[in-house]
């Protein structure tokens, strides 16, 4: 097992782990995600350990069901307890979006998840997530 900086949504039954530096759009982007649909599996700081296969995500029993909110504090949300990964994001600088980016991938593991950098505070951002989750694995839209 290994604990990350990140947090983990998942949407319908995948996991999605955000990663990037303090400040950088995790919980927001996460909240808005949660805000339609998705269930939160931790904020800001991810278990992950090998599956069958896969990597399977869950919280630190100290910060489960609980997400920072600027603006109001830490609040308790529903949440599940694990997760498989299937996408990995990492939050950019809006001026560092790609128009056209090559296909990334991260080994996390042993596994090989497909990778995004996004910019946390795009409007389209918890859009563009929900659909590469529905693009076949190997065919992220270059």
């Amino acid at each position: 097992m290994e604990t990350v900086h990140g947090t983990t949504v998942a949407i319908a039954g995948a996991g999605v782990l955000l990663r990037g530096p303090s400040a950088s759009g995790k919980s927001d982007l996460a909240l808005r995600l949660i805000d339609d649909g998705a269930m939160l599996v931790a904020d800001d700081r991810t278990v992950l350990a090998p599956g069958d296969g896969s990597v399977v995500a869950s919280a630190p029993p100290s910060i489960a069901g609980r997400i920072e909110v600027r603006g109001l504090g830490i609040v308790p949300v529903a949440a599940i307890d694990t997760v498989p990964l299937r996408l990995v994001v990492d939050l950019i600088e809006p001026e560092r979006a790609e128009r056209m980016p090559p296909a990334r991938h991260v080994d996390l593991m042993g596994a090989e998840l497909p990778l995004l950098r996004l910019p946390a505070f795009h409007a389209s951002t918890p859009s563009k997530i929900r659909l590469a989750l529905r693009v076949p694995a190997g065919e992220i839209i270059r």
